[in-house]
């Protein structure tokens, strides 16, 4: 088995829910240690919702929690309490990296801020993900605001793109609100690692949800910057033939960029008049007069299955692929070829399958299988040991609840 790119490096996350257990599983996939924080007795909140897994003995676990905290150690820590704060501050000073999605503050307020821990560890790299942004200097009137991923997608411009015309904005049934941000928080990590190396000095990242998804509906805000136009749902301005059209037995998505593609789908369709009409003639003509396009190919799409169409469309090389679901994708056999499916052997849940790494590199051994998700607590003599903490301590910090 190879060297996995972050071992040896060690995070400490405070985390909750989605976005920072995201970031934070992706570095544990990559060889970090991760040691997921909670609450003593309760846990991460993400550990109650379902679906929930069944073993014959009736003992439970979250497939909701199973999906984002694979290969973490978990402990649990109250950091209300002043030895509790001293725990994590000994913690921190042998860590690189700490992750937190609290409250925009919580840590702070118990004196565990950037500010505190670097005074021991120079090199520690904080990465505190919130709804709207908290780095001094850069405080807007959301700044306070609790964030879910679907306030953001709202607030950050995707939701107005997703739906019909003439009906209401819709959430995507993707947590993109979150997901992306973990991404972003894994990447600026790493940046700053890499900065450490050269300077040794750490840094404080500050990943705010809402930029995030501003960045990704860039293309709207763009639209908007250049030309005063309002992009919309259901409404492609800019590019046409564009969506997916229904075949015999489902969907196909396409997309017809530039005039040569546009000649080779008009020839496929068996259509090559269209290539000549100045209605069709680019691809923003084309959008405009959609409602004169799309019956055509309708017409075309509908005598054929999806495996139909994109065979036909595919050998013009006109861009499409069909619709799946998750059963689809399940037992996708090009999923299974890039690893997209892993292992892992959960003690209530047995063996389970849950979706891969995307990140492929040739010198790092692909992982087919994971640890499974941490029970509450179960690293938590481990970890303090490590720390340096005696028997005798940690006995005393659970006599008192703090662990």
């Amino acid at each position: 088995m190879t060297e996995r790119p972050l071992e040896g490096i060690k995070v400490l996350a405070v985390e909750t829910q989605v976005s920072a257990p995201y970031c934070t599983m992706m570095l544990a996939d990559a060889g970090a240690e991760v040691i997921k924080i909670e609450p003593p007795g309760r846990g991460d909140v993400a550990r109650e919702p379902g679906p929930i897994l069944k073993n014959e003995k009736g003992e439970k676990t979250s497939g909701y929690f199973m999906r984002f905290n694979r290969n973490k150690k978990s402990m649990t820590l109250d950091f209300r309490t002043p030895q509790g704060q001293e725990v994590f501050k000994k913690l921190a000073k042998e860590s690189d990296v700490v992750v937190e999605n609290l409250r925009p503050g919580s840590l702070n307020e118990k004196g565990l801020s950037y500010e505190e821990l670097k005074k021991e560890n120079p090199g520690i790299i904080y990465a505190a993900i919130s709804g709207f942004g908290q780095m001094e200097g850069l405080r807007g009137p959301f700044s306070e605001r609790p964030a879910y991923d679907i306030v953001i997608q709202a607030m950050g411009g995707m939701m107005h793109l997703i739906g019909h015309e003439d009906g209401p904005p819709l959430h995507p049934m993707l947590a993109l609100g979150d997901i992306i941000p973990g991404i972003m928080t894994a990447y600026s990590i790493l940046m700053a690692i890499i900065k450490r190396g050269k300077t040794g000095e750490g840094d404080y990242i500050d990943i705010s949800m809402f930029d995030v998804i501003m960045a990704v509906t860039e293309r709207a805000q763009t639209l908007y910057s250049l030309k005063g136009e309002v992009m919309s749902r259901g409404k492609e301005t800019l590019i046409h033939p564009w969506g997916a059209y229904k075949t015999k037995d489902g969907y196909v998505a396409l997309i017809v960029l530039e005039s040569r593609m546009w000649k080779r789908f008009c020839d496929v369709i068996g259509k090559p008049e269209l290539f000549d009409d100045p209605r069709f003639e680019n691809a923003m003509q084309r959008a405009k007069n959609r409602e004169d396009l799309d019956p055509i190919i309708n017409e075309w799409m509908q005598q054929y299955t999806s495996e139909e169409v994109t065979e036909k469309l595919l050998a013009e090389k006109v861009p499409c692929g069909p619709v799946r679901n998750a059963e689809d994708l399940y037992n996708c056999e090009h999923a299974r070829a890039r690893n997209m499916w892993i292992d892992i052997n959960d003690p209530i849940a047995s063996t389970v399958q849950l979706v891969g790494n995307p990140v492929k590199m040739l010198n790092v051994e692909p992982q087919k299988e994971a640890a499974p998700p941490p029970a509450l607590g179960q690293h938590t003599d481990e970890v303090l040991k490590q720390a340096g903490f005696s028997a005798d301590e940690i006995n005393n910090f659970k006599d008192e609840s703090i662990v």
